[in-house]
């Protein structure tokens, strides 16, 4: 038997191994630190049995797929304290997860003081070091088993189960789980954990099921690792833009209107005001035309389109189908109106490309369990547009929306944290799509093209498509790690058949023209979620609600105060006056809570020398300068959109 190692090396045994033997044959250090194995690309136990010829790889903690072994056992040491604490709780599921793991419990939910008192529990389990031991059973005797210990969502788990699917269990000591593993040889390797949360969770996330309790946790090899995480994650507390941007009153959300609908405030309300006015400008630019058309409609529109018989869940329909002559939907998406502005009039080959833009409030029926700040909302305002062209024009127009979208990303400071994903059509599961295979796979090579001549990194996912086109979502990810979709554009050979669009080419025939779906920053509340994250709310001056804020020393210097504030708004720039009966210490201390980029702070030498002193997020204190003189800076920094570095430390800032 010839077992060919990650670096080329081949070990050659005459009888079946253990991976973890194999692991001791070519290290006791490798054995120590292994967490699992990869036989021919799939990930195994180390107790796993390897008697063919094959391609191993020793996994350890460094590896993505071992850290997940790693954690995967911290969570069924999980799961073992709190039976033994909670013998009545009943086990779910406790998968690991990107940054750590979780497990789900049928009990009462767990504070902060519980949850030490499971980690104290969890530390004598791992002290223990129970071998843990594989092994499976028969569909029958596993139901019995699990049944025996009064556990029925294992039970439920099981019998979901495909026939002649193998059923493994995992026992550490007395306690047992039903788990396809892997998991590691004991539980005495297990360093550094910590339990982070818990929450609830919907059994097998549907809101229509029971609600349990989920501990969220973490676990490293190293302290000094697991340290260095609960410091990032105190980071991402105070980056949540769910928390930050009520603290900084840029939304809020109230029960009597409704989940998954906020109020935009003053201050997150000029912030959208402001992107959305560059957008529509730079669109412009680009030979977009705008529309505006209605947040209804029949429910005629969306069969023809398809969305009635494929997206109807996602719709509020206002009506009822077997009683009412006419049934309404608010509208999920843009596209089937703006055809009918392109319908209105006939269309020669001379006027394609049309690039129709409109900033659209949209409305999607988004399940409770999935709504989250403004990140999923069932309201939302979006840059959406519709590109009709002719099919020789569907390359190099295609490449302006991207082009724009990159743009959108530079101007914004985001385009190092997106990654671009091919969504494609599942082939497998053709029912849900229209159009011919053919059509499908000759798009989706076209996208490919588009983004190799382009260099854009990308990678494909199946079944990520919309029924009627393959599409380029640019993902992102929030501070948590959840990813989400920023800007889609979308290739449609389909839908103008659908809605008899054409034009009249040059021999006078009628062509079907094809159609472009894109936004060029997607949703605005999603958008305003993701730079309120990346930035820590420290907008870049230009998006800032408030960009200056000036400072009298007394209220002898409000009248100049007041100068000052009226040459700064004649020239654009956002600003107020803090008028209070503070000590400008306080003042200056409140402007940078409000993470007001700048203050000008104003006294007997400033209004006596016509100046102001300038202090800033930037470099802290500027020095005096003349009014005339900072406002031709920020004015330059405004209109170019620069993304000013953060020079000094706020404790320097004194």
């Amino acid at each position: 038997m010839k077992i060919t190692l990650k670096d080329g090396t081949v070990k050659e045994y005459a009888e079946a191994k253990s991976v973890y033997d194999i692991a001791v044959d070519i290290s006791e250090g490798l054995a120590r630190m292994a967490t699992a194995g990869m036989v021919d690309g799939t990930v195994v136990d180390l107790r796993h049995m390897v008697d063919a010829d094959c391609e191993l790889s020793i996994l350890t903690f460094q590896d993505k797929e071992g850290a997940a072994a790693y954690r995967h056992t911290t969570s069924h040491v999980l799961a073992e304290a709190v039976k033994r604490l909670y013998p009545n709780a009943k086990l779910a599921i406790g998968p690991s997860i990107d940054d750590g793991f979780y497990y789900d419990f049928d009990c009462e939910p767990f504070d902060r003081a519980t949850l030490d008192k499971i980690e104290a529990e969890m530390k004598k389990i791992i002290k223990e070091a129970a071998k843990i031991e594989r092994f499976t059973l028969p569909r029958e005797e596993a139901i019995a088993l699990m049944k025996e210990k009064q556990e029925p969502y294992k039970v439920e788990l099981i019998e979901d189960l495909p026939e002649g699917e193998e059923i493994s269990f995992y026992q550490q000591g007395d306690f047992v789980d039903l788990c396809a593993g892997p998991h590691l040889m004991s539980t005495k390797p297990i360093k550094a954990f910590k339990l982070i949360s818990s929450s609830g969770a919907y059994w097998r996330g549907d809101e229509h099921n029971k609600m349990l309790t989920r501990i969220y946790g973490t676990a490293f090899t190293k302290k000094a690792d697991l340290e260095a995480y609960l410091e990032h994650l105190e980071d991402i507390k105070k980056r949540d833009h769910n928390k930050l941007g009520r603290e900084m009153e840029l939304f809020t959300t109230v029960d009597v209107i409704g989940q998954g609908l906020p109020l935009m405030m003053p201050k997150g309300t000029k912030i959208i005001q402001t992107l959305q006015r560059w957008i529509e400008d730079e669109e412009e630019k680009r030979g977009y035309v705008r529309t505006k058309t209605p947040l209804m409609a029949k429910s005629d529109l969306y069969k023809i389109s398809g969305h009635w018989d494929h997206y109807k869940e996602g719709m509020f329909v206002l009506g009822d189908e077997e009683n009412d002559d006419e049934v309404l939907a608010l509208r999920p998406m843009t596209c089937p109106f703006q055809y009918y502005v392109y319908k209105a009039s006939q269309k020669s080959y001379r006027d394609l490309p049309v690039r129709l833009g409109e900033t659209s409030t949209l409305f999607r029926k988004e399940d409770s369990g999935e709504m989250h700040g403004l990140t999923r909302v069932r309201q939302f305002t979006i840059s959406e547009g519709h590109l009709i062209v002719r099919p020789d024009q569907m390359d190099e127009e295609f490449k302006g929306c991207l082009d724009l979208a990159r743009y959108c990303l530079r101007t914004l400071g985001v385009e190092e944290d997106v990654t671009y994903r091919l969504s494609k059509w599942d082939p497998k599961n053709k029912e849900k799509y229209i159009g011919t295979e053919e059509v499908w796979e000759d798009t989706q090579q076209r996208i490919r093209n588009v983004l190799n001549e382009l260099e854009i990194p990308f990678y494909e996912e199946e079944g990520e498509a919309a029924f009627y086109g393959p599409k380029v979502d640019i993902q992102a990810k929030n501070v948590y790690g959840k990813e989400d979709t920023m800007i889609t554009i979308q290739w449609d050979a389909i839908l103008a058949e659908q809605f008899d669009m054409y034009y009249v080419d040059q021999n006078g025939e009628k062509v079907r023209p094809y159609i472009i779906h894109r936004t060029s920053m997607g949703c605005y509340e999603r958008t305003l979620a993701w730079l309120i994250e990346k930035y820590a709310g420290l907008f870049p001056t230009w998006l800032c609600p408030e960009q200056v804020r000036v400072l009298p020393i007394s209220e002898k210097y409000h009248d100049y105060a007041k100068q000052v504030e009226e040459k700064l708004k004649e020239n654009g720039i956002l600003c107020t006056v803090d008028e209070r009966a503070e000590k400008i210490g306080y003042k200056i201390r409140e402007s940078r809570l409000a993470r007001v980029p700048y203050m000008l702070v104003v006294g007997q030498k400033e209004e006596e020398q016509g100046v102001v002193s300038v202090r800033s997020r930037y470099l802290g204190d500027e020095g005096q300068k003349s009014l005339d003189d900072f406002i031709d800076a920020i004015c330059k920094e405004i209109r170019t959109k620069e993304i000013r570095k953060i020079e000094v430390q706020e404790e320097q800032k004194k």
